[in-house]
């Protein structure tokens, strides 16, 4: 894995936002991004599927207790389809959890979560390509693009945190499709770093994804 040193976005990113001059103030005043890039998307989609519908604290118990079933708590993905349920229940996992484990450890065992093919792939065929997984939505997989790939231009106009940073910062009134064709509208201006603005709205309301 490896970390770039945080930074404020570059005088080029920062021209291109420049044309929406509420998120130009949303990041001036916030905080260097921190890299979360990772090559290991097999490992992070895992995590992804244990953490659905949990606190990160419990999520983060449970991860654990399910990558400690493996030698160097590294689930490969021979060894997870081998496990048996009452062992995986025995980490706090659902039974849906396991079925959708299953499914990630199966579509890696294929070889579809190489890094070659993945990096190969723009934006929206990697969502379609890992949305075939029974367990893994759309969300799930822009979470991935923005933070596990660092992809630079995704905006995840479904995610609850982005709705209501863009609703409190640009008081947006809308709800349901109005509000999400209203943001889509307002992103446009970000275009092509997306990501970037979207993960300074999430600070600004200190609801950034883990």
């Amino acid at each position: 894995m490896t970390h770039s040193s945080p930074k404020l976005p570059s005088s080029e990113i920062m021209a291109v936002l420049a044309k929406d001059p509420i998120i130009t103030a949303i990041v001036s005043q916030g905080r260097p991004l921190q890299s979360s890039r990772s090559e290991d998307l097999y490992f992070k989609l895992l995590g992804s599927i244990v953490s659905q519908q949990l606190s990160t604290k419990v999520a983060a118990t449970i991860f654990r207790r399910f990558t400690e079933l493996y030698p160097e708590s590294y689930p490969h993905p021979h060894l997870v389809l081998e496990t048996p349920d009452e062992i995986l229940r025995s980490a706090g996992l659902s039974f849906q959890k396991i079925g959708y484990i299953r499914n990630v450890a199966a579509f890696a065992q294929d070889g579809n979560l190489e890094h070659a093919t993945i990096d190969a792939m723009e934006d929206e065929e990697l969502i379609r390509h890992l949305t075939q997984i029974k367990g893994v939505g759309r969300w799930t997989v822009e979470m991935l693009l923005m933070f596990a790939l660092e992809r630079p231009d995704v905006f995840p106009v479904d995610d609850l945190g982005i709705q209501n940073a863009m609703k409190r910062h640009y008081s947006l009134e809308e709800t349901g499709k109005p509000l999400r064709l209203r943001m889509q509208e307002i992103a446009e201006y970000w275009r092509p770093y997306r990501t970037i603005a979207s993960k300074y709205l999430w600070q600004s309301l200190d609801n950034m994804p883990k």
